[in-house]
This record gives structure tokens, C-alpha cells and sequence, in this order.
């Protein structure tokens, strides 16, 4: 044995005697708890869905799917899909980093989700309702021509049928892979909601973080009766660009819910655990009552 083997030897044997007992960690499952983006704290996730993804600790009101957020606001197996057989195309071949069409399949697969709002037919307390909902985990819940076309035609099936229209916007803007197909959706949705209001039937919009772009610049802004979740992020364009065109510095609590709130953007800002409540309340105010039956679209007459 060499002084350096020797050296070697007493140098594990010295570690093996400093080393801790061994101890089996346990094993957590993944999914059992999350973490608050804002106040760091961990709750359980059962506790976090009973409280309608609402942070418990802080109110910080977490992004929720679409298929929940209809789950939330309207009655038990009330609801029927409509226009769910609408999908987008390519109409422009465009590519990033990868093909437009490949990155559809891959947000319709996470998501089980066609496109970027679900569009429904149902009751909130026996009242009969449209509700379109955005989902943000869509590609940014971005308005394509999808996104138009089914908010254009589930208004359009409010106006016939003399439904009150419900829209909970949740998007970071226009598609940019569509171009300018995705900015012409902003005049058809808007067509589609002026029609409505000339049949004196209501539009409640519903904005959620974040409601940006184009859809702030459209169908978001245009409700008869504009709500706000706690703190949502509400604007069209970023900060950043807004102080450059400005050339002044703009307040902290910017395009917030409630700096809009103040400024008379918005008409309340509502937790999301009273929403429910407030809507069927502002239903009955304007004289929509409750029906045994809703009326709906068949997907075989859609097609």
C-alpha cells in the first residue's frame, strides 16, 4: 500500500463514520398540494378546488378551465355544447418553431379542448342562458377565427331564441398565426353583439386575468353590465409600450380591476365565489325567469 492509498482509506473510513443513517424519504404524490403564486403558501388541492381555485390564504383567484368555470356558474347537468365541430385550419401555412397545424394538435391533446372558448346552452337557477367561456391554457386563450365565429354565433343563437348572454373572457389577444383573419373577428363579434343589444336582450361580460388585446378592444368591453374578478389584469396593451407612446410613467395598479373599477371601466369587481350569486341576481333584475326546459342546438342541425 501506497502513502497515497493509505491516505485514500482513511479519508472513507472518515466519512463512513461523519455519514448519517440511512433513512427511507417518503414519497408524496404529485398533484396533492399547490403552491399560491402570490403568497407562496401551500394548500391542499381538494381545499383549493371547494373554494373555486381561490387561494384560502390570500384570495389570490387562480386561472381556472373552462369546463369548471361552466361546472361553477351554471345548475347541475343543465348545459349543452354548442358548436363544438368548429376547428381551426391553416389558412396562412404559417410556421414559428414548429407548423401552425402541429401546435393545434398539441394544445387540443393537453387541453381536450377544440379551440379557445367553450360555448354552451343552460340554466343558472332555472334561468335559461348563452355562456361562452375562454380558456386561457389554449394557446393564451388568443382569438382566431374559431374563437369569433362560435362567440358570433352563440350571440346570434341568444338574439333568436331571447336568451341573456353571458361571456367570461380570459385571452392574451389576437392569433397571431391568422393574421389578419384574427383581427376581423373583432367586427363580427361586435356586429353579432350590437344586433343583440338592438333585440333589447342583455350582455354580461365577465373579465378574468387576463382579458388583453384585441378581445379588450372588442367583445370584452361591450357588455351591457362589465364585471371583474378580484385583481384581474385588464388592458389592451403592455405597460411597457403604453410609457413609451405616453412618455410618463403610469401608476403601479395600472390596468388592474380595480383601477378600472375606479376609473369607470368596469361596473363591479366580484369574488369569484359570489359570482354565481350576483349574475342569477342581475338575471332576475332584468326580468329573465326561471324554465323547466331549455331549448338547444342539436350538434346533427350544427353540422
Amino acid at each position: 500500500m501506497t502513502i497515497f492509498d493509505w491516505f485514500a482509506e482513511a479519508r472513507s473510513h472518515k466519512k463512513e463514520k461523519l455519514a448519517p443513517p440511512a433513512y427511507q424519504e417518503r414519497e408524496i404524490p404529485d398533484g396533492l398540494w399547490h403552491k399560491c403564486a402570490q403568497c407562496h403558501h401551500l394548500t391542499y388541492v381538494k381545499d383549493l378546488q371547494n373554494n373555486l381555485l381561490v387561494c384560502p390564504h390570500c384570495q389570490f383567484h387562480n386561472q381556472v378551465p373552462a369546463p369548471d368555470r361552466i361546472a361553477q356558474l351554471l345548475d347541475p347537468d343543465s348545459w349543452t355544447e354548442i358548436n363544438s365541430h368548429l376547428i381551426s385550419t391553416d389558412p396562412l401555412n404559417f410556421c414559428d418553431r414548429k407548423p401552425y397545424p402541429d401546435r393545434l394538435q398539441e394544445y387540443r391533446s393537453t387541453t381536450n379542448l377544440t379551440d379557445a372558448v367553450v360555448t354552451v346552452l343552460g340554466r343558472m337557477e332555472g334561468i335559461p342562458v348563452a355562456l361562452g367561456v375562454m380558456d386561457f391554457r389554449f394557446m393564451g386563450g388568443s382569438m382566431g377565427s374559431v374563437v369569433g365565429e362560435k362567440i358570433a354565433r352563440l350571440t346570434e343563437t341568444a338574439t333568436d331564441r331571447g336568451l341573456p348572454l353571458l361571456l367570461v373572457c380570459a385571452s392574451g389577444g389576437a392569433r397571431m398565426q391568422e393574421g389578419i383573419l384574427s383581427l376581423m373577428q373583432m367586427a363580427k363579434t361586435a356586429a353579432a353583439l350590437d344586433r343583440h343589444r338592438r333585440a333589447r336582450q342583455l350582455y354580461i361580460a365577465i373579465l378574468t386575468n387576463p382579458t388583453t388585446g384585441g378581445v379588450t378592444a372588442s367583445f370584452a368591453m361591450l357588455g351591457d353590465i362589465i364585471i371583474a374578478e378580484p385583481k384581474a389584469l385588464i388592458g389592451f396593451t403592455g405597460r411597457r409600450v403604453i410609457e413609451q407612446t405616453l412618455k410618463q410613467k403610469i401608476p403601479d395598479n395600472f390596468q388592474t380591476a380595480e383601477y378600472l373599477l375606479e376609473h369607470g371601466f368596469v361596473d363591479m369587481v366580484v369574488p369569484r365565489l359570489k359570482l354565481r350569486s350576483t349574475l342569477i341576481q342581475l338575471l332576475k333584475l332584468h326580468n329573465y325567469l326561471p324554465s323547466k326546459t331549455v331549448t338547444t342546438i342539436s350538434e346533427t342541425k350544427e353540422q
